[in-house]
């Protein structure tokens, strides 16, 4: 008669690989064997892995990992209730340039050597967008066609790395750069030492002094406004370019969309809370938007001299500026806008070999290391004169202005003829 064996259970069969793997640590006395379950209490029970666990239930879940594309982490409050700033983290830029088309690269090569980081991580579809694209074609005509740019194109986003997106806490809008001989680098209202102030940035340290008795602007007349950057302060203008001597030469061509992002994206992001000092009708629109308790937008006509008597003055705005972000950030939040002591430019990025194009076949030029030390010339030969007054500087403010001083004169003298 045949003898029926059992068929080996999974029990045994792992009791059998485990003595094969592991002879020295087996003895006939270990079992495998499932226990009876214990009859002890239910927190007990709650501490037993769960049926059918896997690794997890031994080694615990993983740990979350930061995401690496750019995004900012999430953000929580604090006691108050206001946002916490989020954490940055690494945005891998060679990675994601790697991953551009040929063309792509050599348009996009300022961004990818000057736009910081912390922003190029938020605003790397944009720059791939078709209308960017669209813009740096324009400016490479431009440059072929030998036009002089303002400001120096390493200067173009000298914002971004003097005001990390990390650490925005006031946001000033500004409209054209300046298109004269050694002003516009890249931070609305500033100027290079030597050149002195324009008046709009007169009027503000006028502002400033009225709120602040102790303010001290730049020695010998100047403008340089990098320490309100380096702490914080976004100096932005809508256009980030334009030729030298035409103002608004480069409007509607694509910058206002791209600097429209450059703000959304600090109101996204920026969850602790932003001023936005919104100076004139042009920086108004742009904060229209911009509803809700998070962030404040102050608002005022233009320091342009020619509509800053019409209460820019008693604004009030930096002293309001300061009050605000010392209630979301503390005694350490507040800028100090003393200006005696400016801090030196920072230039591009310490791993850029060469000087900045804006594309590899670009023609190197003298002036693009820094400013230019003599008046260019337009194509015809005909010097470009400097113009002491900053012709063109705020002109739809200053336009809005002459239109209203018309009107003024216009009814003026139509009430005079009707008492005649």
């Amino acid at each position: 008669m045949l003898r029926l064996c059992s068929r080996p259970t999974q029990t045994t069969l792992a009791s059998r690989s485990y003595q094969k793997l592991h002879p020295r640590f087996y003895s006939p006395s270990m079992s495998l064997k499932r226990k009876d379950p214990p009859t002890s209490s239910t927190t007990d029970d709650a501490k037993k892995p769960k049926k059918n666990a896997d690794l997890t239930s031994f080694f615990g879940p993983p740990k979350a990992k930061p995401a690496t594309n750019g995004a900012s982490l999430p953000s929580s409050t604090n006691g108050n209730g206001a946002g916490v700033d989020p954490v940055p983290v690494k945005f891998d830029k060679d990675k994601w340039a790697a991953g551009l088309n040929e063309e792509q690269r050599k348009l996009l090569k300022l961004e990818i050597d000057t736009l910081d980081a912390s922003w190029l991580a938020q605003l790397k579809d944009e720059v791939t967008s078709r209308e960017f694209l669209d813009l740096k074609r324009f400016l490479q005509k431009e440059i072929d066609s030998k036009q002089k740019i303002y400001p120096p194109l390493e200067d173009v986003y000298s914002w971004s790395r003097h005001c990390p997106l990390h650490k925005v806490r006031v946001v000033i809008l500004g409209q054209d750069p300046y298109h004269g001989h050694n002003q516009a680098h890249g931070l609305c209202f500033s100027v290079r030492p030597p050149t002195p102030a324009p008046p709009s940035l007169k009027n503000i340290y006028t502002a400033i002094k009225k709120e602040y008795p102790g303010f001290n602007p730049p020695p010998k007349n100047g403008g340089l406004l990098t320490p309100w950057a380096d702490q914080g302060v976004l100096l932005l203008n809508t256009c980030l370019t334009v030729r030298a001597g035409e103002a608004n030469s480069h409007s509607k061509r694509g910058w206002e969309r791209f600097t429209q992002k450059v703000i959304d994206t600090v109101v996204k992001l920026r969850t602790r809370g932003v001023v936005f000092l919104a100076w004139g009708s042009p920086a108004q629109k742009r904060c229209e938007k911009i509803t809700g308790a998070r962030h404040l937008v102050l608002k005022s006509v233009h320091p342009s001299p020619l509509s800053a008597h019409k209460g820019f003055f008693e604004c009030g705005h930096f002293r309001k500026t300061n009050d605000w972000l010392q209630s979301r950030y503390g005694a350490e939040g507040v800028i100090d806008w003393d200006l005696t002591h400016p801090k030196p430019i920072k230039g591009p990025e310490p791993d850029v070999q060469e000087p900045v194009k804006v594309t590899d076949s670009q023609e190197k030029t003298a002036d693009e290391d820094g400013p230019v030390t003599e008046l260019p010339e337009r194509k015809d030969g005909v010097a470009i004169v400097e113009q002491e007054e900053f012709d063109g500087e705020d002109d739809e403010d200053a336009i809005a202005a002459l239109e209203d001083v018309a009107r003024s004169e216009a009814a003026a003298e139509a009430g005079g003829k009707g008492a005649s």
